[in-house]
């Protein structure tokens, strides 16, 4: 039974991968801790610096808006709005103009019609169902010996691997587009540059940390899926 005994490739590769995401987490955490304490010299808060970048794009029907809470800060391409945190929005630290810029790098891909970022949002709705089903369905078919629901529930699954794969590029390149125009529009100067680029790279390791583990686990279940058969 799947539910018994000891799962030698959840220790082997389960294990190994979520030890990986929660030292992302710490990483990114302890940069964002860092560098939000650390005042830019440009004196230049998070909403400007996202304006900034928009301007430098051309982009005038995207609006920026303060939303509470603390790293939630996004891009939502359908109300064309970048909501940035109580700690992003009106905080002229380092962090805050990395992410802010990282958010508006979002509204340029979209404005930009960014190729990887067209596929995420065209495979996500089939994602979404990978994601409340696939698991579901693995655990049934393997209680139920049911083999059929297992490989659906494998495949579903494999589209958020899919997803994640594709979210990878779409990522660097919204931090890409930020640090280029930080740079080009001289929002920061060097050290705080730095400071900005460490936050981003950080949260860039966080996506790749989500992958290895839903990598992990596809291989967990395929490989009990295909020893038991």
């Amino acid at each position: 039974m799947f539910f018994y005994g000891f799962d030698r490739y959840f220790a082997v590769l389960v294990v190994p991968a979520l030890i990986f995401s929660m030292a992302m987490q710490l990483v990114v955490k302890g940069a964002y801790r860092k560098q939000s304490r650390v005042s830019n010299a440009r004196h230049m808060t998070g909403a400007q610096a996202a304006l900034a970048v928009l301007r430098h794009y051309n982009i005038h029907d995207v609006r920026i808006e303060n939303v509470p809470g603390k790293l939630n800060d996004h891009y939502d391409p359908r109300a064309k709005v970048i909501r940035l945190s109580e700690g992003v929005f009106n905080t002229a630290s380092v962090a805050a103009v990395g992410i802010a810029a990282h958010e508006a790098g979002h509204a340029a891909q979209h404005a930009a019609r960014y190729v990887p970022i067209r596929v995420r949002n065209a495979i996500l709705p089939a994602c979404n169902i990978g994601s409340s089903l696939g698991l579901p369905l693995v655990f049934i078919g393997f209680a139920l010996s049911f083999d059929f629901l297992v490989t659906l529930g494998l495949l579903l699954f494999a589209l958020i691997v899919v997803f994640q794969l594709v979210t990878l590029p779409v990522e660097f390149n919204a931090s890409k587009r930020a640090l280029q125009v930080i740079e080009s529009e001289d929002l920061l100067d060097g050290s705080d540059y730095k400071g900005a680029r460490q936050v981003l790279r950080a949260a860039a390791m966080t996506y790749v940390a989500a992958l290895v583990v839903s990598v992990a686990n596809l291989l967990r279940f395929a490989l009990r899926f295909g020893r038991r058969r």
